[in-house]
């Protein structure tokens, strides 16, 4: 590793090599968290520990001790250059894919640059499409990527997704969030529920801001008064246009989201 880069590769709480890489590289039954780290420290870790534990579960029956988790990212941050970081935790078998044989889980973690995200605001084509598991964060997923550029490629920033129903639900690699004027708006619909969603949604309650869950439709976005998107990266990118659809300015609203992230006390692995 260059002593100068925040790229390290830990599998199973040591440094990767290539023979340990190599049958990842193309693996597409694994699922992950990703997390900003500041200052060696995480928000909303109780999040990523429970993503991890219930994704294993669903998956392969299974999941790693907790215990033995934190301890691979102490030992991943430990490593690291720098104390600002972005980090990704992926858990796969060690069987591989294409095989219903029983093996032991492995946990790679690798680290990279922090982000903080687009600025924004941004224009999301709204496109019919639904993940398979949506609520597992996993890995493989040709399609977010693919409709990412054709929405790059009519003229917009990235894609959001609508049900067979007709609900908008999420975005490539975001969550959807909107505004009514007095009330946080989620999307009613099978989505990620981000980490960061979750910490929102809880120092929300806690700061005492109104929230509901809404289907919400195409037909629904003009009478919205805000909407944005969040993700490990950034808990508010605003968003003004979906679609055909201007939506208004509201930076009272970006403001709310960023104050319930950064209520949120990070802690340490």
């Amino acid at each position: 590793m260059n002593e100068d880069s925040p790229h390290i590769a830990h599998l199973d709480g040591r440094p990767a090599t290539t023979d340990d890489l190599a049958p990842l590289a193309f693996s597409g039954h694994a699922h992950f968290t990703a997390a900003q780290i500041r200052d060696g420290r995480v928000r909303g870790l109780d999040l990523h520990l429970e993503r991890l534990r219930s994704a294993s579960v669903e998956l392969f029956g299974r999941a790693l001790p907790e215990d033995l988790v934190r301890a691979h990212l102490r030992t991943a941050l430990a490593a690291a250059p720098a104390a600002d970081l972005s980090l990704t935790a992926t858990v796969s078998s060690t069987a591989g894919e294409f095989t219903a044989t029983e093996a032991d889980l492995a946990l790679l973690v690798r680290t990279g640059p922090p982000s903080t995200g687009p600025g924004g605001p941004l224009a999301l084509a709204a496109v019919e499409h639904e993940r398979f598991l949506p609520h597992i964060k996993h890995v493989g997923e040709v399609a977010k990527t693919h409709l990412l550029r054709q929405a790059a490629a009519d003229g917009f920033d990235d894609a959001a997704f609508l049900d067979r129903e007709g609900r908008f639900s999420e975005a490539t690699i975001w969550n959807l969030v909107f505004w009514d004027g007095e009330a946080v708006v989620w999307p009613e619909a099978r989505a990620l529920t981000g980490t960061t969603l979750g910490i929102v949604r809880r120092q929300l309650d806690r700061l005492g801001v109104g929230q509901r869950t809404a289907a919400i439709t195409p037909d629904d976005l003009p009478a919205l008064a805000g909407a944005a998107v969040m993700n490990s990266w950034t808990p508010g990118v605003p968003v003004h246009r979906i679609g055909t659809t201007e939506l208004p300015a509201a930076p009272r609203f970006l403001e709310t989201l960023h104050q319930a992230y950064t209520a949120e006390p990070p802690t340490a692995p």
